[in-house]
Formats: structure tokens, C-alpha cells, sequence
């Protein structure tokens, strides 16, 4: 009988190896934390930093603005017609010219825009062309406004032969507006749920019961928004006016679509252009009547847009 080969002892198990001393596991986490709090501490005193300078210089500028031309509203400013004496002049051909060319452009512009954007978003087919068309649009919103005094002069005043008349500015501010209307009105369309127009659907609405009851009013405040700012932009052109006939000097106020006229940003910048100090104090009058205008217009605009977001659909 043979014996058996001994039994060898298994192997000892190494050693434990003592782990490297490491940060306690908050540490990094704590200090990134800190250099985010740092950072929007840091952007928020950058920011309002800049909305305190922009409001103190707008402060600034309305009160030079007012302390200079508060003292010229009086009755024959609005009354008199403008002269080359400065006791004389007025503002009554520049403001009657501004309400007629505004009121025009608003009148031509909104529904045009409107319309656009409509059919855009809720008819047009998604292919190229539509996109093309957008692309276009957005292009078109950044044009300088001489371009649209030039293409006003050429289409307007000498191929339609309207002249150098009411009508004629109207229609190139409007051109100067439009794409920003479209543009607007389209970012206020996208922002109506969809579920809104599938829930219309499914009770039997047609396309255009879902556009004219449910999208256009959800999307009201959004596109008189837009509206708000492309008018404000458009009762301070001069450049493209000046292409299409506005006159520094007219001695009446338009009666008519064919009427010559001029406006009140050519006027201010005709009488700030003078060497007699009567004439600035006039300007700074007249910014202030211009300044009035374009209030009153955003305060009804902005009444219409609170009376829409109460209605709802």
C-alpha cells in the first residue's frame, strides 16, 4: 500500500494594502457648488448693473428732453404751421401728417401680417417653398430702412404713380414693418398647444372654425405684441419717408390719400439742425408730442392684448 504525497497548505492571503488618504467625498461637490453660486452672484450683479445704467440714462435723456420742451405745449404750437421765425412755428402739419401715415400703415400692415403668418403655420404646406419663403421673411427684418425708401420711391411714387403722397409713405412703412409682424404673429401661432386644434378637430370643427375660434385668440396677445414694437419702430423712420417725398417744410395739413406731408421726426431733425437755440427748445417740444403719440399707441395696444388674454378661446 503506497502512502500518500503530504498535502500542501494553501497560499496566505496577501496582505491588505492600505487605501492612499482621499478628500472627503462632499469636498469637490462643496466647492463646485460655491463656484456656481459665485458665478450667478457674479451674472447677477452684471446684469443688473446694465438695466441700471440703460434706466438711468433713459432718465436722463426723457428729463432734458421734458425740462426743455415742456415750456413749448401750448396751443399755438399745436395751432401754427411751421415757419422760419421760432415764435412762429408750429406742429400742426408734422402731427397731422404722422396720425395720417401711422393710422395708414396700421391699417394695411397688421392685416397683411396677420393673414401671412396664418397661412404660414396653419395652411402652407411643409415643403421647401414654405421654408424658403420663411427664410426670406426673416431676412427681410433686417434690412436697412433706406432700402425700403428706395424700393418705395421706385414701386410707389413712380410705378404705381402715386406721387410723393400720404399713400406712398403708408405703403413702404408697411413694407418696413411687415416681415417683423409676420415673424411675431408666427412665434405667437407655434405657441398654441397643439392639443387645443386636435380637441376642435374632434368635435367636428373645420380648419378654419379652429383658426378664427381657438388659435387666433390664444394667439392674440402675442401678435399685438409684435404689433406694439414694429409701430413704435415705424412713427420714428425718417430715411425711407424721406425717399418717398416727405418734405421738411409744408405749409398745410393732408386732407387725403394724395396729399404731400411730412412727419415729426423730419421736422425735429429740420429744426435741430439749426444753428438758434429757439429751434432746439422746439424739437425737444415736439420729441415730446412724438413721445406722447407713441404711448397712447402702446397703451391701447396694451389694453386690447390684456382684454384678449381675459377672454380666452
Amino acid at each position: 500500500m503506497s502512502a500518500r504525497p503530504p498535502v500542501s497548505a494553501p497560499p496566505a492571503a496577501p496582505a491588505p494594502v492600505a487605501a492612499p488618504p482621499s478628500a472627503p467625498l462632499g469636498h469637490e461637490s462643496t466647492a463646485r457648488d460655491r463656484r456656481r453660486r459665485l458665478l450667478g452672484a457674479l451674472f447677477h450683479a452684471v446684469g443688473a448693473a446694465s438695466a441700471t445704467v440703460g434706466v438711468i440714462v433713459l432718465a436722463v435723456l426723457l428729463i432734458d428732453v421734458f425740462r426743455d420742451g415742456a415750456a413749448q405745449l401750448d396751443a399755438d404750437f399745436f395751432r401754427n404751421w411751421a415757419s422760419r421765425l421760432p415764435e412762429r412755428a408750429g406742429i400742426r402739419a408734422p402731427l397731422f401728417g404722422t396720425l395720417w401715415v401711422v393710422g395708414l400703415t396700421a391699417l394695411i400692415s397688421v392685416p397683411l401680417s396677420v393673414g401671412a403668418a396664418l397661412y404660414l403655420e396653419e395652411y402652407a404646406p411643409r415643403n421647401w417653398m414654405t421654408r424658403f419663403i420663411q427664410l426670406n421673411i426673416a431676412n427681410l427684418a433686417g434690412v436697412p430702412s433706406i432700402v425700403y425708401g428706395i424700393l418705395g420711391l421706385t414701386v410707389f411714387v413712380r410705378w404705381f404713380g402715386l406721387g410723393r403722397s400720404v399713400i406712398s409713405g403708408a405703403l413702404t412703412l408697411s413694407l418696413l414693418i411687415l416681415p417683423v409682424i409676420v415673424m411675431a404673429a408666427q412665434e405667437a401661432i407655434r405657441a398654441v398647444p397643439d392639443s387645443i386644434r386636435q380637441a376642435a378637430y374632434g368635435l367636428g370643427a373645420t380648419r378654419w372654425q379652429v383658426v378664427r375660434h381657438h388659435v387666433l385668440p390664444m394667439a392674440m396677445p402675442g401678435i399685438l405684441t409684435g404689433t406694439i414694437l414694429a409701430l413704435s419702430r415705424a412713427v420714428g423712420e425718417t430715411a425711407p419717408l424721406i425717399m418717398v417725398g416727405a418734405v421738411a417744410f409744408i405749409a398745410f395739413a393732408p386732407s387725403g390719400l394724395g396729399d404731400p406731408f411730412t412727419v415729426l421726426p423730419l421736422q425735429i431733425y429740420n429744426w435741430i439742425s439749426r444753428p438758434q437755440e429757439e429751434f432746439h427748445l422746439l424739437a425737444a417740444g415736439a420729441i415730446v408730442v412724438l413721445l406722447a403719440i407713441l404711448l397712447t399707441m402702446n397703451s391701447v395696444a396694451i389694453l386690447l392684448r390684456n382684454r384678449w388674454q381675459r377672454r380666452g378661446p
